[in-house]
């Protein structure tokens, strides 16, 4: 990957007021300062959410806190400085935010805003990624550079973001990254301490019990704290625990009296409902099953090492008839009724990654057998005959070969494309014919060019701010689009579902036309905050954040 050029012109792109980019040493020595000033406009009480690793529920247990406290009436945002994730949003004024935080402001009942995630990271390869600064991709960064040139230089946004979110809100819920104990990273945390010290919150530390050793992470943790951090941590949280609680509860006497922390609760292992996962570590849980599962419709998406918006497809196994499962050879993937291929960070290596498994040949055989195959967004533009990476954008590749099941090519830009949009099918074959009338709603997040050969029938009609332009394209049973969400919207799904059935020779299933994404997670919200409440000490939590005496 080429480094990121930081020139004046891209500095005052992202700045409000041309300098958020301060010396590091300036950076560094000014969150006293700042926070001086925070406290005299600030409204809002705090909460944060550290763990004592990556994927232990804490974006999960801060969407539980939104919907906890929008349910008691507070006007309350989640905030997330600094997120790592292949999970991203488009806002409506479109601009770029992990998907966490948009699961939480959804659970808040606000309005998504990148002051919620003012720092996105989206990792390109093993140790670089595309850096995101309030919405809008600047370049791409090597873990070094990043790290040791970027990062501190980044914390007026940080500091700015959290301070207008502060002053308009009754409650910010606060969400860490990894852990603080990362004794490499800590000297330059813009996300952990750092923020817990400039908010002033008071810190629940939550360990997964579920994958074992909690006990030995969250005493190690707090071990490894520095002596003023220590303080901050207020309450700990064991989550995604199994079990009878009679038999755990002498390791939680030994957590208070070792720690002198109270444990402020055990949240139980769910599966009654879904909440959005923030990343792809979660789809190492999926496994793939090749047998077709009696009654339901097998839809099979390539498991790509750099698979981004998996959560487009949460819908899908939301749906009772339906068995979504994740691919990751040739041999897994069998002969399901529909094949998806989702989108990528890195859409050149992916492509190639399905090339030396096998799996670019699987989905080129199957589909000439009259299987249904579906890109969405990178995924699309891998359906092509060539991807052209001129200006090393996402890889040093240069060109590489398609599935060539679209005649299209796509050749990539630096400048990505972020908007919310709306949509109407325009295109036959595939599903589209009889398709419903109605408005589709998504969003777009794509670098890229894609230009179809002449007579190749786009898919959809999409438009934003009365901007309209044709999008994807079909030919039978293949179809590709850059629409993100597009399964989201019920109609266009039932009847995708219905038009599977009919293919295996069976009318539509009533259940299929029963399940609503929006009706679902708001019941999802309520099922989680109604699990929380039940299981943490509430009146403790609400002394420890000053909302009681």
């Amino acid at each position: 990957m080429r480094p990121l050029l930081l020139t004046r012109l891209s500095i005052c792109l992202y700045s409000a007021n041309s300098s958020i980019f301060p010396s590091e040493s300036l950076a560094a020595s000014s969150v006293t300062q700042r926070k001086e000033e925070y406290s005299r406009m600030a409204n809002a009480k705090t909460v944060m959410f550290q763990g004592t690793s990556s994927n232990v529920g804490k974006s999960v247990l801060a969407a539980a806190f939104c919907r906890i406290f929008y349910q008691d009436g507070y006007k309350v945002a989640p905030f997330k400085a600094q997120n790592m994730a292949l999970n991203s949003f488009v806002t409506r004024d479109g601009l770029e935010m992990g998907r966490a935080q948009v699961v939480q402001a959804q659970a808040a009942g606000v309005e998504p805003d990148v002051i919620m995630n003012p720092i996105l990271l989206k990792p390109t390869g093993h140790a670089s990624s595309q850096v995101v600064v309030l919405g809008k991709a600047i370049g791409n960064l090597s873990a070094q550079e990043y790290h040791l040139r970027y990062n501190l230089t980044a914390l007026q946004i940080v500091q700015d973001a959290f301070a207008k979110l502060n002053s308009e809100n009754e409650i910010v819920v606060i969400e860490g990254a990894g852990s603080p104990a990362e004794v490499n990273l800590k000297d330059r945390d813009i996300v952990n301490m750092r923020v817990a010290k400039l908010a002033e919150a008071p810190v629940f530390l939550v360990a997964d019990i579920d994958r074992g050793g909690a006990l030995a992470s969250i005493v190690g943790t707090l071990e490894l704290l520095y002596p003023d951090e220590r303080p901050y941590i207020k309450g700990i949280i064991i989550n995604k625990f199994r079990g009878d609680l009679k038999l755990l509860q002498p390791a939680l006497d030994f957590l208070e009296a070792k720690t002198g922390i109270p444990v402020l609760g055990v949240v139980p292992y769910y599966t009654e409902f879904s909440i959005p996962e923030e990343d792809s570590v979660v789809l190492e849980e999926h496994k793939s099953i090749p047998i077709p599962v009696a009654g339901q419709l097998d839809i099979a998406v390539l498991a790509i090492p750099r698979i981004a918006n998996f959560t487009d497809f949460d819908p899908f196994a939301a749906e009772p008839d339906v068995n979504l499962r994740y691919v990751r050879t040739a041999e897994e993937l069998g002969r399901p009724d529909l094949i998806i291929l989702p989108g990528s960070k890195n859409t050149s290596e992916d492509l190639q990654y399905l090339w030396t498994t096998g799996l670019a040949e699987a989905v080129q055989k199957l589909a000439g057998s009259g299987i249904p195959i579906m890109g969405i967004c990178g995924g699309y533009q891998m359906l092509g005959r060539r991807i052209h990476d001129p200006e090393q954008t996402e890889s040093t590749r240069g060109s590489v070969p398609g599935l060539g099941l679209l005649p299209l090519e796509t050749t990539f830009f630096a400048e990505k494309v972020t908007k919310q949009v709306q949509g109407r099918v325009c295109g036959h074959g595939f599903c589209l014919d009889d398709c419903p009338d109605e408005d589709l709603q998504g969003y777009e997040i794509h670098m890229g060019l894609t230009v179809l050969d002449e007579g190749l029938s786009p898919a959809l009609v999409l438009q934003t701010e009365g901007q309209g332009h044709l999008d994807g394209a079909v030919a039978g049973n293949v179809m590709g689009t850059y629409l993100h969400g597009i399964y989201d919207n019920d109609r266009f799904r039932h009847h995708l579902l219905s038009w599977l059935w009919q293919r295996n020779g069976q009318e539509q299933r009533p259940v299929a036309a029963a399940y609503s994404v929006s009706a679902a997670r708001e019941r999802d919200f309520n099922q989680l905050a109604d699990l929380v409440r039940s299981n943490l000490d509430m009146n403790k939590v609400r002394k420890i954040m000053g909302l009681v005496e």
